[in-house]
């Protein structure tokens, strides 16, 4: 392998699981998960798990499954994002927290886009608000995960990376 491709492979490689990640995403907004499939599975699950609900309690329910898969698969597509901005440095910048959070928030937009066409399924700005919510908790989750592992009080400044050391 040349000089010039193992470079790009070494920048490349960090980005491969927000990669990844945004082909679930991606297929997570096919017909196969849209409600009237997903209830099929969870449903059942839900009556096996609490027998006496009702079915508008079981309803709830598989809606709150529903919405918190939104919020966890765009905190951790604003996690893996994160990573292929910082690539082979460490720590947490502002600035790569704010391209993380715009590259998750575009993406969500383009995902409920997406959904307009899909048979099944239906687009809503909410579900996208709450993607966006899950990106933007993961980088405040992120952000005092290495501030307190830096040691840094809350009004420090505002990057959290390492001191290079020569």
């Amino acid at each position: 392998m040349g000089d010039a491709t193992q470079r790009l492979a070494r920048r490349l490689w960090p980005w491969l699981p927000a990669i990844a990640w945004a082909i679930v995403i991606s297929s997570a907004s096919t017909e196969a998960f849209a409600s009237g499939h997903t209830s099929r599975i969870i449903i059942p699950l839900l009556q096996w798990l609490f027998p006496a609900a009702s079915s508008e309690t079981l309803d709830l329910l598989h809606g709150f499954i529903r919405k918190s898969a939104h919020f966890m698969e765009y905190f951790l597509f604003s996690i893996f994002l994160l990573r292929g901005m910082r690539g082979e440095r460490r720590g947490w910048r502002l600035r790569w927290a704010i391209a993380a959070l715009a590259i998750a928030a575009g993406y969500s937009v383009l995902d409920e886009t997406h959904q307009i066409f899909v048979p099944g399924r239906q687009a809503s700005p909410w579900d996208s608000l709450l993607d966006t919510i899950g990106a933007a908790t993961a980088q405040v989750t992120l952000w005092l995960w290495f501030r307190f592992r830096a040691g840094k009080p809350i009004g420090a400044a505002e990057d959290v990376a390492p001191v290079a050391r020569d």
